[in-house]
């Protein structure tokens, strides 16, 4: 039993008056500790102050797949924790673990408040201190969203305006396409075409397939040449309008001979015209199609990126997450990176957050494209390993020096100019990983080849 006397002896207690004391010690417990044993967890809410009256603790973060020692308590007094005192979201930062035998005197977080209230200007100080802090890293944070946001945002729109105007400008072309058939078809019924005539004309048309693979540039303008050159001998007004559709359709001399014994010369003209107009707009309606699925699936990319739809927590696939995190940073992916993709089939479903992965997979993919600077290779990776599923994101970048691995998911840390970075993605992405999904995230570097390797459980560990 932790008495008065005990706190009289530690110096952070100075001056506190003994009644202020008691109640600490009445509203508190002694802990004991040996050698191994854990007393708090890291990531855990910290709605306890543990402060060390003899004996030693190690304070332990996991980084990578190794716990590592970030600092030793050796000296009364020293304290951890408490924090939800000042903040209601407060957590430990890091595991407190027995190195010798010990005792430490464990107060409930409003145990503490109650005390800095007896030492008001103390109080004002560490809440200042404590919310300044959150202040910094907060805005720090949302400083990393609204530059992550604007780039994907300016990618988007980038990616979304390519298949729009491409849309837009086959919608036009369809219009006066849709225009010159129904005028070729009104002079065709004018020149008194018979059913038969314009059945055969049809025939002739259904023999081309004007979305099948183009010849090469040469070819092409050597066919068009031959049907403009047919054209002209057999006295069409408009050859120039008319052989460019034909020829890309297939046309060729021998076919515009067939075409010239059903129609005779008084029909020629419309006749062809109205087969290029028909076989034009197959080809513009085939654009359309291929231009606003491609809108279609830029919506759906940023659909399952948000993950608006869905609930917090539950089975997700990672691949799906992963895709579309590529497809909102394919602006940034263009260019000289090549992207490999290695995914394991029948990869098992994940119980996560899918939005928080997906941040995480933004993360990593945006590093290693900065790593390459505009040239390389990205290869995304998935596999099974035995009850969880690991995703690797490597890149043919320089590669990471040994201190900057061992620094890489500290908070504020990076390696990029200033005004270009926070230091706060891998740091995100370590909370992510670990602290909510109970996975672990680490680092493999060699020049020339950096991988990232995530490792998830397929159910969290509660």
């Amino acid at each position: 039993m932790i008495t008065l006397a005990d706190l009289r002896a530690v110096s952070l207690f100075d001056r506190i008056p003994d009644d202020a004391l008691s109640t600490l010690i009445a509203d508190s417990e002694e802990v004991t500790f040996g050698n191994g044993d854990r007393l708090w967890p890291e990531g855990a809410p910290a709605e306890f102050w543990w402060v060390l009256i003899d004996g030693s603790i190690d304070l332990v973060r996991r980084v990578g797949r190794e716990d590592s020692v970030v600092g030793r308590f050796d000296v009364p007094g020293r304290w951890a924790g408490g924090f939800q005192a000042w903040d209601d979201d407060g957590t430990y930062l890091a595991t407190g673990v027995g190195r010798t035998e010990g005792r430490v005197l464990r107060a409930p977080a409003p145990a503490l408040r109650a005390l800095l209230a007896e030492i008001p200007l103390a109080g004002h100080l560490v809440d200042g201190l404590f919310h300044t802090a959150r202040a910094i890293e907060a805005g720090a944070r949302e400083r990393q969203s609204l530059v992550a946001l604007g780039t994907l945002a300016a990618g988007l729109a980038h990616e979304l305006n390519n298949p729009a105007a491409a849309a837009v400008r086959a919608v036009d072309s369809l219009a006066q396409a849709s225009g010159s058939l129904l005028q070729s078809l009104s002079v065709l019924a004018n020149l008194g075409i018979s059913a038969e005539q314009f059945a055969a004309l049809d025939a002739l048309r259904g023999e081309f397939d004007p979305l099948a693979q183009r010849m090469d540039g040469l070819a092409a303008a050597d066919r068009e040449d031959a049907v403009t050159d047919w054209l002209d001998d057999h006295g069409v007004e408009r050859a120039w309008v008319i052989a460019p559709a034909l020829a890309a359709a297939g046309a060729d001399p021998a076919w515009c001979d067939r075409a010239d014994q059903i129609l005779g010369p008084a029909a020629l003209e419309s006749g062809l015209n109205w087969v290029a107009s028909a076989v034009q707009m197959t080809v513009l309606l085939s654009e359309v199609k291929e231009s606003t699925q491609r809108i279609s699936n830029l919506v759906g990319a940023v659909k399952s990126y948000s993950q608006l739809d869905r609930a917090s927590m539950q089975m997700i696939d990672v691949t799906e997450g992963i895709d579309s995190t590529l497809v909102m940073l394919d602006s940034r992916i263009k260019g000289g990176i090549e992207v490999q993709r290695d995914y394991a089939p029948d990869l098992p479903l994940i119980q996560a957050v899918a939005g928080e992965l997906n941040q995480v997979w933004t993360n990593l993919i945006d590093n290693a494209i900065d790593a390459m600077d505009g040239q390389g290779r990205l290869l995304v990776a998935t596999r099974e390993d035995g009850d969880a599923v690991i995703v690797e994101v490597t890149d043919s970048g320089a590669g990471m020096p040994a201190e900057v691995q061992a620094n890489a998911f500290k908070p504020f840390f990076t390696t990029k100019d200033v005004g270009t970075g926070t230091g706060l993605g891998l740091d995100i992405s370590r909370r992510i990983v670990t602290d909510r999904h109970g996975g672990d995230i680490s680092i493999d570097s060699i020049p020339g080849r950096t991988t990232l390797r995530v490792r998830l459980p397929m159910r969290p560990t509660s």
